[in-house]
């Protein structure tokens, strides 16, 4: 039973939160190399724009909108995910190497199908999908022992580590590429949000809206894998398969994410982590506000990384990485234990 005053909190928080969401979504509606005012938004939503302003908001502006906010939100809850069942803090699809397995696996099959072809556009996903998998599994294989489980400061190290060998061999394999595959790569990489067309973000929101109710249907399954594991077996719960089942989420939401967005990190780790702050554990909670951080941390980056340094920008992936690699280091500082 949730209290009456968290229910209430995160109600103020989750009001707030979607508040800023309007803002930066009207801010980045209206900037950007061809600027656009407020009035002139609202009347163009309106049907009452230019053609110009119209193929502007809603063949550019609007897709990139809809996909840096979904991504946003996909690694927000995905690390939340992967946090828990983990139980460590500084688990986050980039930080422990899920993000570096798709990216591989990406470069591996731009190797045979040419990006601009539409064959790329569906078989995209499905490759950074089990880069993704076949990484954490990896990963999870090497931190695991039989008498203590998932050491968590092991699996960050494995991962870090695994994420290092795999971006080699991704900027390896690239020396055999031609001008536009690497610039594909490059974009990438730099979590430059390439995916932003409409059928990236339609492929990206029916993902969403399959996974994100089903991953709020466990979320007392989560609140109890969250304790000990001799807890949770002691109510019933199968914890190995319970987590089989939660990673493949996380890293469903993780990959489909950074398919279309690019490599981006620490948006899994911040999101959970100021949302946890607002509203304490609970994943009833926490997690609609970790969607909500998430997708404001991405479109705001976005938005400033189109602004600053103009015409070429500057990647998001760039600018969530100035904020997220002190947290990080503030983090792992408060891991004195190995």
């Amino acid at each position: 039973m949730i209290e009456a005053h968290k229910k209430r909190r995160q109600n103020i928080y989750f009001i707030i939160l979607s508040i800023l969401l309007l803002g930066v979504m009207a801010l980045s509606m209206t900037t950007g190399d061809f600027k656009m005012s407020f009035t002139e938004f609202f009347r163009t939503l309106l049907g009452q724009g230019t053609s110009t302003e119209q193929m502007i908001l809603y063949e550019f502006r609007m897709p990139r909108l809809l996909v840096t906010i979904l991504s946003g939100a996909a690694l927000a809850l995905s690390g939340g995910l992967l946090q828990s069942i983990t139980k460590n803090p500084l688990a986050d699809p980039g930080i422990i190497g899920i993000n570096a397995g798709s990216g591989f696996a990406i470069v591996f099959l731009i190797m045979f199908i040419p990006v601009d072809s539409t064959t790329f556009i569906y078989t995209l996903p499905l490759f950074s999908l089990l880069g993704g998998v076949l990484t954490a599994l990896i990963i999870f294989v090497l931190s695991y022992k039989k008498l203590e489980g998932i050491n968590p400061v092991r699996m960050v190290l494995m991962g870090v580590g695994l994420a290092t060998a795999l971006s080699g061999a991704s900027i390896m394999m690239t020396t055999t590429f031609n001008k536009d595959q690497i610039e594909f790569v490059s974009t990438w990489f730099a979590g430059s949000i390439w995916g932003d067309t409409w059928p990236f973000a339609m492929m990206l929101g029916i993902i969403i809206l399959i996974i994100v109710p089903f991953v709020f249907m466990r979320a007392n399954i989560l609140n109890i894998l969250n304790t000990h594991d001799h807890i949770s077996r002691g109510v019933g719960i199968n914890v190995g398969r319970q987590n089989i089942i939660i990673v493949l989420l996380a890293v469903l939401l993780s990959s489909s994410a950074v398919a279309v967005s690019g490599g981006i990190g620490f948006i899994g780790l911040l999101g959970p982590h100021i949302a946890r702050s607002m509203v304490g554990p609970r994943h009833q909670l926490f997690m609609p506000l970790a969607l909500l951080i998430g997708a404001i941390l991405l479109a705001l980056s976005d938005t400033l990384g189109r602004v600053l340094l103009q015409p070429q920008g500057i990647p998001a992936g760039i600018i969530v990485s100035i904020i997220g690699a002190p947290y990080f280091l503030y983090l792992m500082s408060r891991k004195t234990q190995f």
